[in-house]
């Protein structure tokens, strides 16, 4: 998850949406649950070679639900906050809007180890377009913890929010597959655009 609102339920994930692997089309959401989740391990990411986290879920316990597969993350509900609290501690914290993202340091969020969200340091070296949809920023892993832990950018790390000047600007996206080490964000703006978009047919429904 990168972002909640608990004052609408609404939560997003992933920063960028998930494709059917032979056609490259955006899947539809037919039925989807949000659940709980641990990490269990991590394949170091290498040049050529992309890393991941390896997750156990629990399908037991539903948290949530998916509502919407879009090219800018995915899109639900939280419906269990009070029957699991300790999911959905977090800091609350303001929106940087796509005019306040500046080449620089910069941090992101994530677990890596199964020992709960860090903070790691990134670099955004560049701005890549305001108005695309996705894919809005360069970033380079700089942490030297997480370069050890995991390489750089490894799979099960998209939605990873980054965080500049106090502020959520983003959110991780893709890793360079050349060099894991630099991945790609896109601006929290844009993810809070299609929620609300979500917020405003549910209204209307």
């Amino acid at each position: 998850i990168t972002f909640y609102d608990p004052s609408t339920g609404l939560f997003g994930a992933l920063g960028h949406g998930i494709h059917d692997g032979e056609t490259g089309i955006l899947m539809p959401v037919g039925r989807g649950s949000l659940l709980p989740s641990s990490v269990a391990g991590v394949r170091k990411g290498e040049a050529g070679k992309p890393g991941e986290l390896i997750g156990i879920f629990d399908v037991r316990s539903e948290a949530g639900a998916l509502l919407l597969n879009d090219e800018t993350g995915l899109y639900g509900r939280i419906e269990a906050d009070k029957l699991y609290p300790e999911l959905f501690q977090g800091e609350r914290m303001p929106v940087g809007t796509r005019e306040e993202v500046v080449v620089g340091k910069a941090e992101i969020l994530s677990n890596v180890d199964g020992s709960g969200v860090r903070r790691y340091s990134v670099e955004i070296v560049k701005i890549l377009d305001l108005n695309r949809s996705t894919k809005n920023m360069q970033i380079r892993v700089t942490d030297p913890v997480l370069l050890s832990q995991t390489g750089g950018i490894v799979q099960g790390m998209s939605g990873s929010p980054i965080i500049q000047n106090g502020k959520l600007i983003g959110a991780v996206t893709h890793v360079l597959v050349g060099d894991p080490t630099l991945g790609y964000g896109i601006f929290i703006e844009n993810m809070l655009d299609t929620a609300q978009s979500l917020l405003s047919l549910s209204k209307a429904a």
